[in-house]
C-alpha cells in the first residue's frame, strides 16, 4: 500500500489517483533509485515503471513492488515496449559522452511512438549557454525534445555535491583535496534534492513545457569546502589548487579513465570562470524548502 506524507488531504488524494503510469529510465542508477523511492511516497507502486538496462540486476527495485521493464538505450526495440501505457517519463541522461545524443533520441522517438504525453529530462545547468564540454549533447537533446511534439520539462541539474564528497576518503588519508577550480564557486546540490524535484514535476500539475535551472542555495569554493571538512573531521584538510595539466596527470596516475578525467578537468577549469555557480532558486522552490546544506552532505559522507 502506498504511504502518504503528512498533510495528506482529499484534494491531493484525488490528484494522485488521477495519475497514470510514470516511468523512469536508468532507474537502477543512483539518481533513478532515489526518484523511484520518492514516487513511492505519493503514488502506488503499480503506477511506477522502472526502466533498466538489465532487469536481472534490478532486485532492489523489484522488492519495492514497482514494474521493472527492460529499457536499453542501445536497443531501441526494448524502449517502445517499456513505455507502453506510460503517461509521463523521466529521461535520465545517459552516461557516455559522445553517445548520449543518439541514445536520447532513441528514447524520445520510442516515447512518442508509445503514446507518452510528457518527458522530463535531466539536462545540465544553463545547457543552452554553458561552455562545458558536456553541454553540447544536453543542448542538442533539449532541442530534439522541444521539436518532438511532446510536452516536456527541462530539469537543468547543477553539479552534484556528491562529486565533491566522493573523494573524501583519500583526502582524509593524505590531508588534502586536489583540484583546478581556483576560487571558482560551485552551486552544487545533493542528489536527493534533484530526485525530489523530479518527483515534483512528475506528480504535480503546472510544469509542462517549463525549464528549471536547478542549483543549491549555498555556493562554495573548494577552499571553503576543505575548511568545512576540516571542521567536521577535527583535523586540517587543505585544498591544493593544481595547474590543470598537473591535476590531469595525477588523476590519470590514479587509474581513472581518460574519459572521466577529461570531464573533471574541463568542469574545474570552467568552474574557475563561474560556469558552475548560480543564483537560481528554482530547486528550493520546487522542493518547498531550502536545499540540503553542504555541511549536512559532508556530515553524512564522513559517517559512511
Amino acid at each position: 500500500m502506498c504511504t502518504h506524507p503528512s498533510g495528506w488531504n482529499s484534494t491531493r488524494s484525488l490528484q494522485i489517483r488521477e495519475h497514470k503510469v510514470i516511468a523512469i529510465t536508468g532507474a537502477n542508477g543512483n539518481l533513478g533509485q532515489l526518484v523511484v523511492k520518492g514516487l513511492l511516497q505519493v503514488i502506488p507502486a503499480t503506477q511506477i515503471v522502472a526502466g533498466v538496462r538489465n532487469p536481472e540486476k534490478a532486485v532492489d527495485l523489484r522488492a519495492l513492488g514497482v514494474q521493472v521493464r527492460e529499457a536499453d538505450y542501445d536497443r531501441p526495440e526494448t524502449l517502445v515496449a517499456a513505455f507502453e501505457g506510460v503517461e509521463k517519463l523521466l529521461l535520465i541522461s545517459a552516461v557516455v559522452p559522445g553517445e548520449r545524443l543518439r541514445q536520447h533520441k532513441a528514447v524520445i522517438d520510442a516515447a512518442r511512438q508509445a503514446g507518452v504525453k510528457l518527458i522530463a529530462y535531466t539536462s545540465m545547468l544553463r545547457a543552452d549557454t554553458s561552455s562545458l564540454n558536456l553541454a553540447g549533447e544536453h543542448k542538442a537533446t533539449e532541442e530534439y525534445l522541444r521539436n518532438s511534439g511532446l510536452e516536456f520539462v527541462l530539469l537543468r541539474n547543477g553539479w552534484y555535491l556528491e562529486n565533491a564528497t566522493a573523494g573524501l576518503a583519500p583526502a582524509l588519508a593524505h590531508g588534502a583535496i586536489i583540484g583546478s577550480s581556483g576560487q571558482g564557486r560551485f552551486a552544487s546540490a545533493a542528489r536527493a534534492d534533484y530526485a525530489a524535484a523530479a518527483v515534483t514535476v512528475l506528480t504535480r500539475p503546472g510544469h509542462a513545457n517549463k525549464t528549471y535551472e536547478l542549483a543549491g542555495d549555498q555556493s562554495f569554493s573548494m577552499f571553503e569546502f576543505a575548511e568545512e571538512v576540516s571542521k567536521q573531521a577535527g583535523r586540517a584538510i587543505v585544498y591544493n589548487d593544481l595547474p590543470p595539466a598537473e591535476y590531469e596527470a595525477t588523476l590519470l596516475g590514479l587509474g581513472l579513465p581518460k574519459m572521466i578525467v577529461d570531464v573533471v578537468i574541463d568542469a574545474d577549469v570552467k568552474a574557475s570562470k563561474g560556469e558552475l555557480d548560480s543564483a537560481s532558486r528554482d530547486l528550493s522552490r520546487l522542493l518547498g524548502r531550502d536545499t540540503t546544506s553542504v555541511s549536512e552532505v559532508i556530515k553524512v559522507a564522513l559517517q559512511t
